[in-house]
């Protein structure tokens, strides 16, 4: 299959736009740009989604009226699968795992503004949590729909294959491209975009948290090409990987605050605490360590995340 053969939710408002940021590339000396995901048009906005509109559009293609996923008590994918499904008339339930604050804060309260049903489940182990929406799902009655964390499985992979085509489409050409790396969909799906419609691009996916990316990312973009079909490449290559988890998932690193005070003072740009702060510190490393020349086109990835700002 093709990309726009597959069930698409119209949730977005695309293309988001490419900018450079002035005050950045002069201070590393070389040319950086951000692509504005945070400006999708969902909620606040956020890279989730594009992986919306292709798992909501194969939940509406199989009839399905209530919809399950997972994430920690701030997730931005959560919160945006409640809009997104509340936007395609389903039901959603978030089987939310109980680490960290439940507080009412942040994303937390847009679940709430939405009315969104909300289980708290205490594990980490998501094959618990899956089982568990079955459950729930037979017990409620209604034909349903699981979403897996983060959306990431092969088919919402596709809509970070989808950015990369829309980033060839704008008719921008990176030499590098930074993103955050949580559950590995968006590092898989701008690595096989851009190996499809970027040639020469390279992707840089910072980690910010200790799964084993490694196995996650390649096995994501495999899975992506294989329901790309022709289309697909045979063997796509994996991003290079850094970590930047610091000292934990959602814990906000020295390096990130540093990295986000800069964007906000420089650039009126902000960034949230567990993911893009993160991702642009790594990119500012990056820069220190001599990775780009001044000719390089650096496109950072701002994936969104607003609602954590404020937890």
């Amino acid at each position: 299959m093709r990309l726009h053969d597959f069930p698409r939710a119209a949730l977005g408002h695309f293309p988001t736009p490419i900018c450079r940021l002035e005050a950045i590339s002069s201070l590393i000396n070389t040319q950086v740009y951000i692509k504005r995901d945070d400006l999708s048009g969902l909620g606040l906005g956020g890279n989730k989604t594009r992986v919306l509109e292709f798992l909501l559009g194969d939940a509406q293609a199989k009839g399905a009226q209530l919809v399950f996923t997972t994430g920690t008590p701030q997730s931005n994918h959560a919160m945006l699968t409640a809009a997104a499904a509340g936007k395609c008339g389903m039901q959603t339930v978030l089987l939310l795992k109980k680490r960290g604050s439940t507080d009412c804060v942040g994303n937390q309260i847009l679940n709430r503004m939405m009315h969104t049903e909300i289980r708290w489940i205490d594990t980490d182990d998501y094959e618990e949590i899956y089982a568990e929406m079955d459950l729930l799902g037979e017990a409620m009655g209604k034909p349903y729909y699981k979403i897996p964390c983060g959306g990431s499985n092969a088919l919402g992979t596709l809509g970070y294959v989808d950015c990369a085509r829309e980033i060839s489409q704008q008719g921008f050409r990176p030499s590098h491209i930074i993103c955050a790396e949580g559950s590995g969909g968006t590092a898989a799906g701008l690595t096989l975009g851009a190996q499809m419609f970027l040639p020469g691009a390279q992707v840089h996916a910072m980690s910010i948290c200790s799964e084993p990316f490694a196995q996650i990312v390649p096995a994501l973009m495999r899975g992506a090409a294989a329901l790309l079909g022709e289309d697909g490449p045979e063997n796509p290559k994996p991003p290079s990987q850094r970590q930047m988890q610091g000292e934990g998932f959602g814990v906000l690193s020295p390096e990130g605050r540093a990295a986000a005070e800069q964007m906000a003072r420089l650039e009126g740009l902000f960034l949230d605490p567990c993911f893009t702060a993160k991702a642009f510190a790594g990119l500012l490393q990056m820069a220190e360590e001599g990775a780009f020349t001044p000719d390089d086109r650096v496109l950072f990835y701002h994936s969104g995340g607003a609602g954590g700002i404020f937890a």
